[in-house]
């Protein structure tokens, strides 16, 4: 259907950018212009309504940043639809193989018995300095004490977040625009893709090699002014990668003379079993790092820190303060004793031990039988495979869940699996039989199986 461009102005009340706008999202909610209906070219518009060409194309700009329209080539500017929220399409699409799977390596979740315990934390938490004031702490005097001393560089700013994902999803709202580029290694977390593409940026990947973002790459993304440079420093999710010294400092030479910012998502932290070497070091005025203590300390804490770049920073605080406005300080103050406390790091140190093992053996039992996986630092494996719905589904009639490789691409890269192995079991036996079934996934159907 095209949509007579006389018509369409008879409908608009305000011959304004907004008065058009309101207009169309009016008629698109009623459902009069329904998806795929093809609008009037900008110039047509402006002819009927009298009005510059400009006011209408700032219109059309402020619909597609809501995703109301589209372009589609040669069909023109088309409607998409009513507004709605859009869903994390990566991070849901983990393949839907039944609810009965008995091995779960799908979801990267921590070891429950590899937890610290929290009741001493949540009891001396209680006394938190200003508790139930609604003064807006952007970190409490005692986490920040605690965090600190661990930081990679001297940091401007501070704020204690509900997680590692918000920090970067409001990092990527309060740095990004619609149609800004940012530039992202890749392959990279499934759920940074999805959060960029709901804020409409256009993502410029990074390709990646055993030791983090490739310098050539970076260089060639650089080219396109992207507004920032999202990468993970340590514990990278899919790959397992950590970035070395020498690495960070060629990445930062490409860096310095832009005005990019540095977003560094340190996802596992503390389970890292590798240093961190923060372009903070070097651009500490354009840097900010994203740490995680969900896995370490415990999903139910819901708290990460950022800090960095005090522009950076300041931006996510006063962009939070419109909703909760700071994070409990029961919480943070919970998580500063767990930092503090020397039975609490004593049993981080082990499950660091234990989950760097269960990685380690697994990865060398698929070795054995020719499936490289790569990588030295994460709580997953990069497994390749001769086809992603082949594997999935063989594994799956083992009863094992995995999540798909095309998830974590921007581009289309060659077929792989994600394997947690935070909870993996440590029987020889069982373990054998898993990189087995595994190794069968993956494999070329005929080709020699060991």
């Amino acid at each position: 259907m095209e949509v007579d461009s006389a018509w369409l102005a008879l409908q608009v009340r305000e011959p304004s950018a907004r008065g058009i706008a309101t207009c169309l999202i009016d008629l698109i909610r009623q459902e009069t212009l329904r998806p795929g209906a093809r609008l009037p070219t900008v110039r047509g518009l402006a002819r009927e309504l009298g009005v510059s060409p400009g006011t209408v194309a700032e219109a059309w700009s402020d619909l597609r940043k809501h995703r109301l329209i589209g372009t589609e080539g040669r069909r023109g500017t088309v409607v998409l639809g009513p507004p709605g929220v859009p869903h994390p399409a990566r991070y849901e699409r983990i393949g839907d193989f039944g609810s009965r799977l008995a091995i779960d390596l799908a979801i990267a979740s921590p070891d429950r018995t590899l937890l610290p315990p929290l009741d001493a934390a949540l009891a001396a938490a209680s006394s938190a300095d200003g508790l139930n004031d609604y003064t807006r702490e952007t970190i409490t005097p005692r986490l920040r004490a605690a965090v600190e001393p661990t930081w990679p560089f001297p940091a401007q700013s501070w704020l204690a977040l509900g997680g590692g994902y918000e920090g970067l999803q409001l990092l990527f709202q309060t740095t990004a625009l619609p149609g800004d580029r940012v530039a992202i290694e890749e392959p990279t977390a499934a759920r940074l893709l999805d959060i960029l593409e709901m804020i409409g940026v256009e993502v410029v990947p990074v390709a990646c090699d055993e030791d983090g973002p490739i310098p050539a790459a970076l260089a060639e993304s650089l080219r396109s002014s992207p507004v920032a440079f999202v990468y993970q420093p340590r514990g990278h999710s899919p790959c397992g990668h950590a970035v070395p010294e020498s690495r960070s400092a060629d990445l930062a030479r490409l860096l310095a003379p832009t005005t990019t910012l540095v977003i560094e998502d340190d996802g596992i932290g503390e389970l890292s079993v590798a240093p961190l070497n923060s372009l903070g070091t070097q651009l500490p005025g354009r840097t900010v790092l994203v740490r995680s203590y969900s896995k370490s300390h415990g999903p139910d804490l819901r708290l990460a820190v950022i800090g960095g770049a005090a522009d950076a920073v300041e931006r996510v605080r006063v962009l939070r303060s419109y909703g909760t406005g700071w994070t409990s300080r029961i919480l943070q103050d919970a998580l500063a004793h767990l930092l503090t406390d020397p039975a609490t790091q004593a049993v981080v140190d082990q499950a660091r031990t234990a989950y760097a093992r269960r990685r380690a053996s697994l990865a060398a039992l698929l070795s054995a039988r020719g499936v490289h996986t790569g990588g030295r630092d994460s709580l997953v494996l990069w497994v390749p495979v001769h086809d992603e719905s082949e594997a999935l589904v063989t594994l799956a009639a083992h009863g094992i869940s995995a999540a798909p490789g095309s998830r974590y691409w921007v581009r289309q890269g060659r077929p792989h699996l994600r394997l947690a192995v935070a909870a993996l079991t440590e029987d020889p036996g069982e373990l054998d039989e898993l990189a087995d079934v595994i190794t069968l996934a993956a494999k070329r159907p005929g080709a020699d199986r060991h």
